[in-house]
């Protein structure tokens, strides 16, 4: 039994799927149709990061999602953003999830399904990022909840397409077309989603071809800089967006 057998069916959210030449798809879902994320998933996630990344046997990792969208809905199911207790496990999974994200020392591909609203911040530790027409990133949740977004979007937007352009991004709640971020350098190529698969397993396999720790290095030495950021600004940005969360669980009790 490889090491696959033994997490492949661990998690409830994510369809696990791995190739002959070690090409691993992760399908983000929920039943079987496209993923609402809540609590539980951000938990979840943790491990099925640090597993993928601890399976030498796993030579190019894509990402996709299930039914018409990458990451567009949210539920509070199983967060508790406003006990201390409650955000301290949040901010130490928000961390940890994006770190295991780096750990995983092979090409990453990012097949974006259709629409980006949240967790935008997972495609962008990826290092291709493939889009359908349909595709659109926002980060929508954290000002709809009313708090800040401090899980990594505040790091990785003004580093992918620019200081103003990402500042702006976040703080308007922006919707970017496919087109447009291909233009600033979010997206290589945007694919018909009946194609988007065939395209990331074709360049998969041809990462994949590769000798295994020449495609493993340069995974490393590309994310470097990815790992720093992150390393020196996800704990502080997550522990603003908990200090926000507490006024927003103040006002919620003032008004209740």
């Amino acid at each position: 039994m490889s090491r696959f057998d033994t997490y492949k069916n661990n998690f409830p959210n994510a369809r696990l799927t791995r190739s002959a030449s070690g090409v691993l798809e992760i399908a983000f879902h929920t039943d079987g149709g496209k993923l609402v994320f809540n609590g539980h998933t951000h938990e979840q996630f943790v491990d099925l990061f640090h597993q993928v990344g601890s399976d030498a046997d796993n030579r190019v990792v894509i990402l996709t999602g299930s039914g018409d969208a990458f990451m567009d809905a949210i539920s509070p199911e199983g967060f508790d953003f406003f006990s201390p207790i409650g955000y301290d496990k949040i901010l130490r999974e928000g961390k940890k999830v994006l770190m295991n994200i780096l750990d995983i020392e092979v090409p990453m591909i990012s097949a974006l399904n259709g629409p980006v609203l949240l967790h935008s911040e997972y495609a962008l530790l990826t290092d291709i990022i493939l889009a359908t027409p349909e595709t659109v990133f926002q980060d929508k949740p954290h000002f709809d909840f009313g708090i800040v977004p401090g899980d990594g979007v505040n790091l990785l937007w003004p580093e992918m397409i620019g200081s103003i352009r990402g500042r702006h991004f976040i703080l308007t709640r922006q919707i970017l077309d496919a087109q447009t971020a291909k233009e600033w350098g979010v997206v290589n190529e945007i694919v018909p989603a009946e194609k988007l698969l065939l395209r990331a397993r074709e360049i998969a396999e041809e990462i994949a071809a590769l000798p295994p720790l020449t495609s493993r290095y340069t995974r490393i030495a590309l994310t470097q800089k990815l790992r720093r950021i992150i390393d020196e600004g996800a704990g502080y940005g997550l522990a603003l967006e908990g200090i926000s969360a507490a006024e927003v669980a103040r006002s919620m009790a003032a008004n209740g």
